[in-house]
């Protein structure tokens, strides 16, 4: 059995989703609240960088959303394989969303980690403007290619996780998120939170039942 190692409403709860929607099964490792739980010997021995997911394989722990999500892509099925003809275009978004759309928004959550003080307001706000710029592609690409976003594979759950956190941490910005400014995306996650393994895991950690149309307000900042 895989091993995930998680906390509530983190990116751990993007690959739990996952696994959930696939009926892979999946040993959780609690990671503990305390700051310096990601500290830990053990756990850097897992993953260096001390991010979670973790996930503990056949073949060894991998960590980082986007490369967990292609291992367990290709290990279960759940994406074109590298001979198939939609390859190309799943690695795109799934990139896409990891390295723009998940980018921009650490630097709206924690902007102190990316800019001192004096410059943080600017930072926020060019950082808003990419993520929304970069999330109506992606609303494009969801209206256009319905099939490359299919309900709570790996691509559906990490968008609308993005999209959950983005309404959680509201900003003082004349232009930020929200989500019925992206029709395509919000159809999407309307229909994802019916889900039994979406309301299931929404009860388990607690993220309330309209967990990407209308999330709770945010809780304190911990893994992300």
């Amino acid at each position: 059995m895989l091993a995930l190692h998680s906390a509530p409403d983190s990116a751990a709860t993007i690959v739990r989703l996952v696994c959930a929607a696939a009926r892979i099964e999946l040993a959780l490792r609690a990671v503990g609240r305390a700051p310096d739980a990601l500290e830990s010997q053990a756990f850097r021995a897992l993953n260096p960088t001390g991010t979670i997911p973790v996930l503990e394989t056949p073949q060894g722990p991998v960590s980082e959303t986007g490369a967990t999500l292609l291992w367990l892509s290709d290990a279960h099925r759940l994406g074109p394989g590298p001979a198939d003809a939609g390859r190309p275009a799943f690695l795109k978004w799934l990139f896409f969303l990891s390295n723009t759309v998940h980018a921009d928004l650490r630097q709206l959550v924690r902007p102190w980690r990316y800019a001192p003080v004096e410059a943080e307001a600017g930072q926020v706000n060019l950082a808003a403007g990419r993520f929304l710029a970069a999330l109506g592609l992606v609303d494009q690409a969801l209206r256009q290619q319905p099939a490359l976003f299919p309900q709570l594979g790996p691509l559906s759950c990490y968008l609308l996780m993005l999209c959950r956190w983005a309404a959680q941490y509201p900003l003082d910005h004349p232009r930020w998120f929200h989500l019925t400014a992206f029709p395509a995306l919000q159809a999407h996650a309307e229909t994802a939170e019916t889900r039994s393994e979406v309301q299931q895991i929404a009860v388990e950690e607690e993220l309330g039942a309209r967990l990407f149309t209308a999330p709770p307000a945010a809780p304190p900042i911990l893994f992300r």
